[in-house]
């Protein structure tokens, strides 16, 4: 499909473009009054989730206020384990609960995988569809979701947390266990974005939120060999790896088939591009509270780190999600800033 603006998937691709791409994670939400007023529709956040044509709206809304040169599909990682068998409740102010967790084989060999358990996750396959209407051709859609590793730290954890105790000690405790919980999330993570990819999305991005509780050589061994199954079994669209705080997995990203490679504030562009090397696509990593200082300011710091990552084979975004409490005129001038840069 040909886009009026395809300066997103050209750079995602590692094409030469005029400027750097952007978007922002969390670009659908809080900061905007439509949002907040459409939310408001609903009985609690599940519901506006499992809604298509509100979800739809919600993905497009950022599209039309802000001009970002890419739209994300509005949804919650969390889908995937509630289609697994594994209820959550998102709890307002506080986030998600999982009133049950695993603990053990005996409640991992329960869940459902693989398409079994995508089938119950139409809704946001609908919901990218709508969303690919409503955007008529004018910038590409991306797809997402939760990083296995997330995924477990949530299922036995509980919620989120200060160490994840629960969800690491279960790794040193019952590992056998513990990987057959990552494969089947692994396994239903894939046929859930092959949904994706059928619906139109465009990119698809893996979350690994909780990356960086994990030591490196528990990241390697049960975290990088699930994200290189989903990556391997993916090859038909670009795909994109964002894992907070793991600065010390970025030589093993550039060994994995992401052709683009997502930053949080906290790790320099030097510093990752001396690591993943030059094929691949960086994205970031503009810090979030950065959006609060005069829009003056963020213009200045937003050419600043463009600069830091060199023309080409940059994807501007920030390096975690938009701050609900955000000034929208900020985020307004943070888009506008990389869409006035020119090398």
């Amino acid at each position: 499909m040909t886009y009026q603006n395809d300066l997103f998937l050209r750079a995602a691709r590692g094409e030469k473009t005029e400027r750097p791409p952007v978007w922002l994670m969390r670009q659908a939400g809080r900061i905007l009054p439509q949002y907040r007023e459409l939310r408001a529709k609903f009985p609690d956040f599940k519901a506006f989730v499992k809604t298509p044509h509100a979800a739809a709206e919600a993905t497009v809304q950022p599209v039309d206020e802000l001009g970002v040169d890419a739209a994300i599909v509005f949804s919650d990682i969390l889908v995937v384990p509630e289609a697994m068998g594994l209820n959550y409740e998102m709890i307002e102010a506080k986030g998600p609960k999982f009133p049950k967790v695993i603990t053990g084989p005996k409640d991992i060999d329960i869940l459902l995988d693989g398409d079994a358990a995508a089938a119950h996750l139409v809704y946001v396959w609908d919901a990218i569809a709508e969303s690919k209407k409503r955007i008529d051709g004018r910038i590409p859609l991306i797809g997402f979701a939760g990083a296995p590793w997330t995924i477990f730290a949530y299922m036995t954890e509980g919620s989120g947390s200060k160490t994840f105790s629960v969800a690491r000690r279960m790794l040193y405790q019952q590992p056998e266990a513990s990987h057959a919980l990552l494969q089947k999330i692994t396994t239903t993570t894939i046929a859930y974005l092959k949904g994706q990819i059928a619906a139109g999305a465009d990119l698809l991005q893996i979350f690994d939120s909780w990356a960086g509780e994990l030591s490196p050589e528990q990241y390697r061994t049960f975290a990088v060999p699930y994200l290189r199954q989903i990556a391997e079994a993916l090859p038909e669209i670009p795909k994109t790896i964002f894992a907070k705080g793991a600065w010390f997995a970025l030589e093993d990203f550039s060994e994995l088939p992401y052709q683009v490679v997502g930053l949080d504030w906290n790790t320099p562009a030097a510093f990752a591009r001396a690591r993943v090397g030059t094929e691949q696509v960086l994205q970031g990593n503009f810090d979030p509270c950065g959006l609060y200082a005069p829009p003056a300011d963020i213009e200045r710091n937003v050419h600043e780190m463009i600069r830091q990552f060199g023309p080409g084979k940059h994807i501007v975004n920030l390096g975690h999600g938009v701050y609900p409490d955000t000034p929208l005129d900020n985020v307004k001038a943070f888009v506008q800033a990389v869409k006035g840069f020119s090398w």
